[in-house]
């Protein structure tokens, strides 16, 4: 009986330990399927908004870090271009004979052939809609008869305006090749640009154009500036892109009075560069107003004693309009500083500058206006300018 109860036991221990050694081990808790890491997408490394009438800059980050602009190297030849055009040094019906070179250049192109024949102004429109860099080679080569003297004229144009972060080594921002140096600039020389720009309403007619055709038909131009479909203030400027420096745009807007440049850098996709600049053209066009502090020939309530005047007294008025952007319902915290002598002496010719208007914010100039006389006032006799002397009230 006992061995018989000892082998039972012995085969259910053995049963057991079979069971243990061959099951499968007990499943751990499996962790949530983990998703894809998304990259953090940059929507800029840059920025800077500038209200183009009077150059105030609203808002910015890094707007003097050096970067590669791209196709918006474009907006010099493009400057260049116009100044030349309004001395008369030349002419957009000008015919230019397309060279070998300039054939020969790739990128965003309208696919120019050696021998072509296009006016200037054809070849603008292909560089300023189509960002097309044979052009802007073709261009460069008829205005300055080389690519690198007009490069030479591009750097001395930036010292004069005041671009003190640009350096040009191409007329077209393609990426540079080995032993090549890299275009460079940044959004506030940028926005310097593009406000000389809006002086020529050629220059906007070009780049506010979302559509044209090219060589009589056979080649349609596209603009690269997407925003000119997303909102009907923008008429312009320009894009820019290759891989290492990202996508840019100097974008600008104007609804009344108001106009708005906002230049982008380094975003890591278009959309994300169009969504960003579009979003600070609507915000500051919902929210600002350029408000009028002066107007031309407004009098001046301060009255000015005439020494030796035929008149005794006279009130200046304003020389020249004067308006500043500022958030809505803001008016009321300018500050209007006269300075205007009390006492003048002599004659007073018409148009004389009496004094002027100083317009502050912050404790800040904003902005003056000078102050002048309407009317020529001539020396009274002698008589009446003793007896002013005097102090008898004549």
């Amino acid at each position: 009986m006992k061995k018989a109860l000892a082998a039972f036991l012995a085969v259910l221990l053995l049963g057991a330990w079979t069971q243990a050694a061959f099951a499968k081990p007990p499943k751990k808790p499996q962790k949530p399927a983990a998703q894809k890491e998304r990259v953090q997408e940059e929507p800029y490394k840059a920025y800077l908004v500038m209200e183009g009438n009077s150059g105030k800059i609203l808002e910015e980050q890094n707007a003097h870090e050096k970067r590669a602009p791209a196709s918006m190297v474009k907006l010099m030849l493009a400057y260049i271009v116009m100044e030349k055009v309004s001395r008369g040094e030349v002419r957009l019906a000008d015919k230019i004979t397309v060279s070998k070179e300039a054939s020969k250049i790739g990128g965003s192109q309208v696919y120019l052939k050696e021998g072509e024949e296009f006016t200037l102004e054809e070849l603008m429109q292909a560089t300023m809609i189509h960002s097309a860099n044979d052009a802007a080679y073709a261009i460069a080569e008829h205005v300055a008869g080389n690519v690198e003297d007009f490069v030479a004229l591009m750097n001395e144009k930036a010292k004069y305006l005041k671009m003190a972060d640009t350096e040009y080594h191409t007329v077209h921002g393609l990426p540079p090749a080995k032993e090549q140096k890299e275009d460079l600039t940044s959004c506030y020389d940028l926005a310097i640009l593009g406000r000389e720009l809006l002086q020529y309403p050629k220059v906007l007619e070009w780049t506010s154009t979302k559509k044209t055709e090219f060589r009589g038909g056979k080649f349609v131009l596209s603009n690269t500036n997407k925003l000119l479909t997303r909102m009907p203030e923008v008429d312009g400027l320009k894009t820019g892109y290759y891989r290492s420096t990202g996508f840019n745009i100097t974008a600008t807007a104007k609804r009344g009075e108001l106009r708005l440049i906002v230049v982008v850098m380094g975003s890591s996709s278009g959309k994300l560069r169009d969504d960003f600049a579009a979003g600070k053209l609507k915000t500051y066009i919902a929210q600002f107003i350029v408000t009028p502090l002066a107007k031309k020939g407004e009098t001046i309530d301060k009255e000015i004693f005439l020494e030796d005047g035929k008149y005794k007294k006279l009130k200046g008025v304003s020389a020249s309009d004067f308006s500043y952007p500022m958030f809505k319902g803001k008016k009321k915290e300018i500050k209007r500083v006269l300075n205007i002598p009390d006492r003048v002496k002599g004659e007073v010719k018409q148009g004389q500058k009496l004094g002027e208007v100083v317009f502050q914010s912050d404790n800040e100039v904003i902005g003056k206006v000078d102050v002048i006389s309407p009317v020529y006032v001539p020396m009274a006799n002698l008589f009446t300018r003793i007896f002013r002397k005097l102090g008898l009230g004549i």
